[in-house]
């Protein structure tokens, strides 16, 4: 997996909001995608170009429909690189303060 092609992808606001289209209604084709947008289907083929390179969108062929679907497993890699050792040290500290308010009413 490559972080920058996911951090790059997560950037621009278009593609985040294709992909909360995705994560409401996932499998869609690019003609309901597009629906209700303010980009062309050129832009929007061409951004969802970029979540498939950065592995975000994976599509399936049903017949003459190519279907969408978001993929959150490089999402979820990123959050538990660089989110979840950030919360670690915050949760040790609630743990210890825990402890040691059990301490003082017992």
């Amino acid at each position: 997996m490559n972080d920058d092609a996911v951090f790059r992808a997560l950037a621009d606001a278009s593609r985040r909001q294709l992909l909360d289209r995705l994560h409401a209604r996932n499998g869609q084709t690019l003609g309901q995608l597009c629906l209700g947008l303010d980009m062309s289907r050129q832009a929007v083929m061409k951004h969802l170009s970029i979540l498939e390179a950065a592995n975000l969108v994976a599509t399936q062929r049903q017949g003459r429909e190519k279907l969408h679907f978001i993929n959150p497993v490089p999402i979820n890699a990123i959050a538990e690189r660089w989110i979840g050792k950030f919360e670690r040290p915050h949760l040790r500290t609630l743990s210890v303060f825990e402890r040691q308010s059990r301490r003082r009413r017992s």
